[in-house]
């Protein structure tokens, strides 16, 4: 009988577990983080994380968020995630994703980028050496800022080596996370690339570092590292790939999860996101069958413009919405695995 009564007390406290979890909301509140120095620009923050809070469906611009606004955050956090948009993107433009991080438990901040944004063109034509050197350091401001407040940093769980964080980024985004991971871009190789490649590979090489867009001269040199060893795990959508340097590419040593679309004219997966996994030693490449640059982001509610059509279609019988809540399982899943592997404690 007492064994009995042990295993109903066992069940009832799993199930209690489980219905807490559920329970878990994914919160949200806006953040500025100040620049650099005093003609910096400042660096908008959309923050995600788990609440108890009950949220609501909320539209934001041309998306929509299922956040509870300014709710009161958990006591503990998994860990930190960035995320970090493509190239003239929006923080909001992967809010399922980050709903769906922050209700299995992380902090996550989807940053602004700026210079980078649907706002803002003006970092490409300060030059190609600062736009692939400004978006990682963008990346780790943020960091910093988030390590110094208490209020966040005191939730992030943490091991001997200090605070558990990741990044997430798609496109230029995915060249930012890289970036940090200790991939090093090689301007030459970019040139190289659009002068053998250019009708293989015609949006990237039209509208990006090599393109018309790009109003300074190219000058020809590999970029300096811009490693963030605090961040410990990386996933890149559909990343910017041609640039990196397969000899740094092969220094990676965190864990790396690089998705492509099947059907992506705007960074033609076997010159990008293949090259990098092919190089990245035990980097996991997750091949998405009939899906478009654009399948890794949120549908917006209006058409918006792309170089490649509408950025909310997608091409005949891919149901992005199932594939983004395959992929809001699969996130979480990977930064569980790749962050939690020592004594991780709040």
């Amino acid at each position: 009988m007492r064994r009995f009564l042990r295993q109903i007390a066992v069940i009832l406290s799993g199930l209690l577990l489980a219905a807490q979890a559920v329970a878990t909301e994914a919160g949200w509140r806006q953040i500025t983080i100040p620049g650099s120095t005093s003609d910096a620009a400042p660096i908008p923050v959309a923050l995600y994380y788990p609440t108890q809070a009950p949220s609501r469906s909320i539209a934001m611009g041309p998306f929509t968020a299922h956040v509870a606004i300014q709710a009161p955050p958990d006591a503990t956090f998994k860990g930190l995630i960035v995320f970090s948009h493509g190239t003239g993107g929006t923080e909001l433009g992967h809010s399922s994703l980050a709903e769906a991080l922050a209700q299995h438990g992380y902090l996550v901040a989807a940053l602004r980028h700026p210079g980078d944004n649907w706002q803002d063109h003006t970092l490409l034509k300060g030059g190609v050496a600062r736009y692939f050197t400004e978006r990682p350091q963008h990346v780790s401001r943020v960091i910093d800022a988030l390590l110094r407040e208490p209020d966040w940093s005191d939730r992030i769980a943490r091991d001997a080596k200090g605070p558990l964080i990741g990044a997430v980024g798609h496109s230029a985004g995915g060249y930012t996370v890289l970036a940090l991971a200790g991939g090093q871009a090689d301007l030459s190789r970019l040139v190289a690339h659009c002068e053998t490649h250019r009708a293989e590979d015609p949006i990237f090489c039209s509208i990006g570092p090599t393109g018309p867009r790009a109003s300074s001269p190219l000058a020809l040199s590999v970029l300096p590292a811009l490693i963030d060893p605090r961040v410990r795990a990386v996933v890149a959508f559909s990343p910017v790939g041609a640039a990196f340097t397969a000899e740094s590419l092969a220094k990676i040593r965190i864990p790396t999860a690089i998705y492509e679309a099947e059907q992506d004219h705007f960074l033609v997966p076997r010159f990008h996101a293949e090259w990098i996994a092919s190089n990245v030693p035990g980097a996991k490449l997750h091949r998405v069958a009939n899906a478009s640059h654009f399948a890794f982001m949120d549908t917006p509610g209006t058409p918006i413009a792309s170089d490649d059509g509408d950025l909310g279609a997608n091409p005949p019988g891919f149901d992005r919405q199932a594939f983004l809540r395959q992929l809001g399982q699969e996130l979480p899943s990977f930064f569980d695995a790749a962050l939690r592997k020592g004594d991780a404690r709040p």
